[in-house]
């Protein structure tokens, strides 16, 4: 099967699915949308959030970077006037390092992506949604601008009127993700809980790839990232809003209409249910909200389980 994700949220799911399935039965395909070049160093957000959730290493109680995590490097840029809006801990550097050397030496970021997450002891299959770079901006009430100084430096305070996936239409999926795509076996496809617009469109967004999804016959169910009318983590309410939706269950049903079989909401949501189906979509509503590992594995399963009786 395939899982669709972007960072924190996603990789919460991705690490339930990859708790049940075995290596050779997932392909954990991740935006790049994010992406972006900071102090000469390649960053992929998403990835490394997938990454690190799957080796068991990332920060929980912070939601994002690394457990154990120090922060020298970040205190002696900021005396030397550099950019510290952005946060590089000084294990995470590592990453960043590596991958920019492999991919000035030649590598694709699929091969760099395999390697290293590879000699982190992941068995299962993470790959970029391309190894061509395709970039979120935003358009806002201040302007135009790159997603990470939206996100991160500005907290997302600015009204956004539209996005813009730059490179996309020129851009081909993966060679992971068209493999995938092609798979007679494909049992299923599952979007991760993402922001269906900064994390999950871009996927959508590259050439070919909403076709074969549909074209694929294997059941594509969504979780839903909205629960009681907001998101647990990042923009994904506010930009609704902003983009003229009602936040809530029914917009993400809404906006995922025409590719999507079935949607996951919370069960303290089940009154949304029938907007849902209005919308042609079946429902299970359940308890959506991970926190354990249990919760992640839980929902994995209740998800393959909904996409099975959706075929």
């Amino acid at each position: 099967m395939i899982a669709l994700s972007g960072g924190v949220g996603g990789a919460k799911l991705a690490f339930g699915l990859a708790r049940v399935l075995a290596a050779g039965d997932l392909t954990i395909v991740v935006n790049t949308g994010d992406d972006f070049e900071h102090l000469g160093l390649l960053v992929c957000p998403d990835i490394d959030s997938v990454t690190y959730a799957l080796a068991g290493l990332s920060d929980r109680e912070r939601g994002w970077g690394l457990a154990g995590e120090t922060w020298g490097f970040m205190a002696a840029l900021k005396r030397l006037g550099g950019a510290d809006w952005f946060n590089l801990g000084d294990h995470d550097l590592a990453m960043h390092v590596e991958r920019t050397r492999r991919l000035a030496g030649g590598r694709t970021l699929s091969q760099v992506t395999a390697e290293l997450s590879g000699a982190l002891g992941i068995a299962h299959r993470v790959a970029p949604m391309s190894d061509q770079p395709v970039r979120t901006f935003v358009d806002t009430d201040t302007g135009r601008m790159a997603f990470q100084p939206y996100f991160v430096r500005e907290r997302c305070a600015p009204v956004v009127s539209s996005l813009d996936y730059v490179g996309a239409q020129d851009a081909r999926p993966s060679p992971a993700f068209s493999e995938a795509l092609a798979r007679p076996d494909l049992s299923a496809i599952v979007i991760c809980p993402s922001n269906p617009y900064l994390s999950v469109d871009p996927i959508l967004a590259l050439p070919g790839v909403a076709e074969a999804i549909r074209a694929s016959g294997a059941p594509c169910v969504a979780v839903s990232p909205i629960v009681g009318g907001q998101a647990l983590k990042g923009p994904a309410a506010k930009l609704m809003a902003e983009l003229g939706a009602v936040p809530g269950n029914a917009a993400v049903a809404a906006h995922y209409r025409g590719l999507v079989d079935g949607l996951v909401i919370d069960a303290g949501d089940a009154a949304d249910a029938a907007a849902i189906e209005a919308a042609g979509m079946a429902v299970l509503a359940t308890a959506s909200v991970m926190v354990t590992d249990e919760d992640r594995a839980r929902l994995a399963c209740e998800c393959l389980d909904f996409a099975g009786r959706l075929v």
